[in-house]
């Protein structure tokens, strides 16, 4: 018959329409504040850096080589470069950000720059209530306020941190691989140089055989000519 199936899709709605006031599973809504929808695992907002001691500023993965801010399309980073080093996650002497910052007024929450780390140190958070009444100041996040714990992380996106972490726990190791043959190289080295000389203060001590004194035989004088 002909309208059947706009038929069928008003009844539809109608279901929807009145399902949405008392099935919770319908429900668009909450009472926000004082309800929330968890945010979903994929959700993102804007950059954080990760850190993996107690102390946020020691503990940052970030070893200021300022590709995220190249590579970012609204330019909203900025990062100062430290004069000294420290050792990172791995041990080995690094750089750290002597200043970072975000302006997330400008931000697009792209991600672009979790894809380029090549140091699994800035991820994207999911907080969104950063509304400020300063609008320049305000907006312009530092590194005190960007450093989130890996706990942080592994609560809010525990596959990626997951992933994330077995890289580093892949670096880490081949690290610590690295220092452990080139320690026994070292050893090697020192004990095959020990021996040598031990050899030669050894030969050095050993009498040189006796040279004979007696006289060589002369060889008998010529003929005259005839």
């Amino acid at each position: 018959m002909l309208g059947t199936g706009i038929l069928k899709g008003m009844v539809e709605t109608a279901k929807n329409f009145a399902g949405s006031y008392h099935d919770p599973e319908r429900l668009t809504t909450v009472e926000y504040p004082e309800q929330r929808i968890a945010p979903k695992e994929n959700a993102r907002q804007f950059p954080m850096l990760i850190h993996d001691t107690e102390d946020p500023m020691k503990g940052l993965r970030c070893v200021a080589c300022q590709i995220c801010e190249k590579e970012c399309p609204p330019q909203c980073i900025y990062i100062v470069k430290s004069k000294d080093k420290r050792a990172d996650y791995k041990g080995q002497m690094q750089f750290y950000p002597a200043t970072f910052d975000i302006d997330i007024s400008v931000c697009m929450s792209c991600q672009i720059c979790v894809e380029v780390c090549p140091f699994e140190s800035i991820k994207m958070d999911t907080e969104f209530e950063l509304s400020n009444t300063d609008r320049f100041g305000g907006l312009l996040i530092h590194k005190e306020q960007l450093a989130k714990s890996n706990e942080h992380y592994r609560k809010i996106h525990p596959a990626d941190a997951a992933a994330s972490d077995a890289v580093l726990a892949a670096e880490v190791a081949k690290a610590q691989a690295k220092a452990k043959a080139d320690a026994e190289a070292k050893a090697a080295k020192a004990a095959a140089e020990a021996k040598a000389k031990a050899d030669a203060a050894v030969a050095g001590t050993v009498p040189a055989p006796a040279t004979s004194t007696a006289p060589q035989p002369t060889s008998p004088p010529a003929a005259p000519a005839a």
